[in-house]
């Protein structure tokens, strides 16, 4: 009898072949042909301390400097080969607002990471304590307008496309605000920001059904988004964050009709178990981001066309290793998107017009259970990278070194809430 190593080993071998064998040469020219157009975006406040509105735990290798936030992108895309932009927030990474566009820009060049989608701070400053674009006060609703054209200069001047809108505004008890002025104000608003776009660029609309406002938020849905988009002018589309929807809410429908509707501009990817909980993407439902990607790809196979979508992650690692979770996030990604590539559209477009439930539901199910990783090993090895991302992040001695550079930085931050 052979020794229990050896019989381990041929364990191994014989699990491998297994893998592999239950894979075509089709499905992994599929996966292969996905990965290769797949491209996701980084978001800088992922790599800083961050929390709850109860404080923060402070993560001494947590990014202090935006220079730190573009070293740590530049280590998840080295090792995944998917991420090669990093979306900036014009508060905390534009210190001087339009002055501080040289320095992003020679960080960009220095860590070959692309500053990617500008998001203005428009909930922030004391002055949107009754909102923004929706503010009864004409001098904060200027003030919003004005930082939202600085925030579109800067993009132009760094070539960026896309600018990111997400708005607090709303009210906490009824009576409070009056709901249709605010919405004639956000048209109006909108309308100003979107005259000020080069040819190139975009307006991407988000929208949030609760918090920080509690009882009516101005832009609350996908079809709120939708209509002030649509006010706004042709170069604004709507941007489906993950986390911002009830419980239970189908959002695949949701982006199904924007596709329909030539409207969808963007995601933020996150998840969630009871709301708006930023935790990694794919933690708790990787079903429904398949599914998500499912109606993007039977979209473009029914159209021949690229759908023009922004994918962003948009999460908040309060407990987990920064830059860890980020590769967590993109590895997971890059499986549920090649996973969605399985799907055969020309026999379920057979199938759904024939209404057969049962053979239209197992051809998502089987591509969805098709363990894709084996295929995704060898593209990995086709490009030079790492078999396992997190594991070569974690030999690297990264993690070690901006922890020794960092930590007496981050100990000096305050986590109290009060």
């Amino acid at each position: 009898m052979l020794p229990v190593k050896a019989r381990r080993q041929d364990a191994r071998n014989l699990n491998v072949a297994s893998e592999v064998s239950q894979m075509s040469s089709n499905q992994s020219d599929r996966v292969f042909g996905a990965l290769e157009a797949f491209r996701i975006e980084l978001p800088s406040w992922g790599f800083a301390n961050t929390g709850t509105r109860f404080g923060k735990f402070i993560q001494a290798a947590a990014a202090t400097t935006v220079e730190e936030k573009f070293s740590d992108a530049a280590q998840v895309h080295r090792l995944t080969a998917s991420c090669p932009s990093l979306a900036l927030h014009v508060q905390w990474d534009f210190p001087q607002s339009l002055a501080s566009v040289d320095t992003i820009r020679e960080c960009g060049h220095r860590h070959k990471i692309r500053p990617g989608s500008i998001n203005p701070n428009l909930f922030q400053d004391q002055s949107y304590k009754h909102g923004s674009f929706g503010n009864p006060d004409p001098i904060v609703r200027r003030r919003a307008v004005q930082h939202t054209i600085d925030s579109i200069e800067i993009a132009k001047q760094l070539k960026c496309r896309d600018l990111s809108l997400w708005f607090a505004d709303g009210s906490n008890y009824p009576g409070t605000a009056n709901i249709r002025q605010r919405k004639s104000w956000f048209e109006e608003c909108l309308k100003a920001v979107h005259a000020r776009l080069s040819p190139a660029q975009r307006l991407l609309v988000e929208y949030k059904p609760f918090e920080p406002a509690f009882y009516h938020t101005d832009i609350a849905d996908w079809g709120m988004a939708h209509l002030l988009a649509k006010a706004a002018g042709p170069q604004a589309r709507v941007l489906v964050d993950t986390g911002h929807h009830y419980l239970s809410q189908n959002i695949e429908q949701i982006v199904a009709w924007l596709l329909a509707e030539r409207m969808l501009g963007g995601f933020h990817f996150n998840d969630r178990r009871y709301a708006d909980d930023d935790l990694t993407m794919g933690s708790i439902d990787p079903y429904q981001v398949f599914r998500i990607f499912h109606e993007i790809a039977y979209f473009e196979w029914e159209t021949g066309q690229r759908a023009d979508i922004a994918y962003m992650i948009d999460q908040s690692h309060n407990l987990k290793g920064k830059i860890e979770a980020m590769i967590q996030t993109v590895t997971m990604a890059q499986q549920l998107y090649a996973k969605a590539a399985l799907v055969d559209h020309k026999a379920l477009a057979v199938v759904q017009s024939k209404s057969e439930l049962l053979s239209a539901e197992s051809l998502l199910q089987d591509a969805f259970a098709t363990d894709v990783r084996p295929a995704i090993r060898d593209w990995r090895l086709s490009k030079g990278l790492p078999e396992d991302p997190l594991d070569a992040f974690r030999q690297s001695g990264y993690l070690e070194q901006i922890t020794k550079e960092r930590g007496e930085k981050n100990s000096k931050s305050l986590s109290s809430y009060a």
